[in-house]
């Protein structure tokens, strides 16, 4: 049995194969950095003027109800002109796409980097992810295949989105783990890693590059967790299902709201709607549910007693309202990082009503099951959960407590819609 296994294992490519790949790789790497960096660093200077220095100009607060209102509908203005008048519309409706981005013409894309640095200044819940890996391979493939025609486009698209996922979250890990999943259901020719090798390239150049730019950083420095205890496992195991159902609701409630939002039909409506519930939401949510939520999470992870459960359980909500709101309306983002913000609320909250639920496998733990929900990715759930909290003793609880929140989800719709507006299974 031994002999016929070693017969029937697939044969390694020779190095001679793989080195052709590692030029461009790197070049794609460095590029899909560069391109996420520099819209981010856009958008924060945006951010700085609209939120900060008009307001102060005009002597009203930031953060005023008002201003959150006001700035919302303005962002729901300006994406709806560019959906509507830019070439291409700014991309595809954003709840038909996924981290697995459709290849766009070039004259799209300068639509869709302006649509996302709107989105990622003025305060929708949405995260830069889709419409910079879709901008990514869009410009791989382009230029890819201008230069090197006799290859194949499936190849620019894996380099670019496993250079846009490293940049994203300063590892290559992360999209050594998407690849490896989006592999498992399709027939390999040769061994795994020379599959991987490429796109490894890519995304640690991407995250290299990241690196020295940017100095970007995952641990909320929450307090210290050490060996788990039975009390641990037990959090985890309530958590992170009880985040994987709050997920879902938002799953199941997708289409329904987007549904809601397409009977207005024209950008210019849908848009402005869109921006209106958002500020009606950040009014009751407070300022920190505003934005994709990466910065928002580290505050509450300075003081995570600083809240009241109550709190913790109002901005979750609200959170969460905001997600479904901002990708059912049109606006052009990604889901995993506010969903993050939203798992590290839940755990949080767990916290404030449990004091025995240390905060580290409170947050990770809600911080999973949401994400699973959300993305149905179960490596990048257990990744960023694990990655927030920067500690080895907690894979163990969060292997074990994915578990029953994959029973929860697996089989049910995804937080994607199909071009009809059904959900995708």
């Amino acid at each position: 049995m031994a002999q016929d296994s070693t017969q029937q294992a697939p044969s390694a490519a020779p190095a001679r194969a793989l080195l052709p790949a590692v030029v461009p790789a790197l070049v794609v790497g460095v590029v899909t950095s560069l391109v996420l960096v520099g819209v981010s660093t856009a958008a924060e200077e945006l951010q700085d003027v609209l939120w900060q220095d008009v307001p102060d100009a005009l002597g009203v607060g930031g953060y005023s109800v008002l201003w959150m209102s006001v700035m919302l509908l303005a962002t729901g203005i300006a994406v709806g002109l560019v959906v509507w008048k830019a070439p291409g519309h700014a991309g595809p409706d954003p709840a038909t796409t996924g981290l697995d981005a459709p290849v766009l013409p070039p004259a799209v894309l300068p639509g869709l980097l302006l649509a996302t640095a709107f989105v990622l200044a003025g305060g929708p819940s949405l995260g830069p992810e889709n419409p910079i890996i879709a901008v990514n391979v869009s410009l791989a493939v382009w230029a890819g295949l201008r230069v090197f025609p006799q290859t194949r486009e499936r190849s620019w698209v894996a380099l670019a989105e496993a250079g846009t996922i490293g940049a994203l979250f300063g590892t290559p890990v992360a999209a050594a783990l998407v690849i490896s999943e989006a592999l498992a259901g399709q027939r390999v020719k040769g061994r795994l890693w020379d599959s991987l090798f490429a796109p490894l390239a890519a995304a640690g150049t991407g995250a290299l590059t990241t690196s020295l730019v940017s100095r970007p950083s995952f641990d909320l420095h929450l307090p210290p967790f050490g060996r788990p205890g039975w009390g641990d496992l037990l959090a985890s195991l309530v958590v992170a299902p009880v985040g994987a159902l709050l997920g879902m609701c938002a799953v199941y409630a997708f289409p329904y709201v987007h549904g809601a939002f397409r009977r207005l039909r024209h950008p210019m409506l849908m848009l402005p709607a869109g921006g209106l519930v958002l500020g009606a939401l950040a009014a009751l949510g407070g300022h920190l549910t505003l934005f994709k939520g990466l910065d928002e999470i580290a505050e509450l992870a300075r003081d995570p007693d600083g809240w009241s459960a109550g709190e913790f359980a109002t901005m979750t909500a609200v959170k969460l309202a905001a997600l479904l709101v901002a990708a059912s309306c049109g606006f052009r983002g990604g889901r995993i990082f506010p969903a993050v913000f939203v798992g590290t609320a839940l755990g949080l909250c767990a916290h404030a009503l449990v004091p025995g639920v240390q905060p580290a496998v409170g947050v990770s733990a809600g911080v999973l099951g949401i994400l699973l929900a959300i993305t149905r990715q179960g490596w990048v759930s257990l990744f960023v959960a694990a990655v927030l909290v920067a500690s080895p003793g907690i894979l163990a609880l969060l292997c074990l407590a994915s578990l029953p929140a994959w029973l929860l989800v697996t089989g049910r719709p995804l937080m994607q819609l199909r071009e009809d507006g059904t959900a995708v299974r």
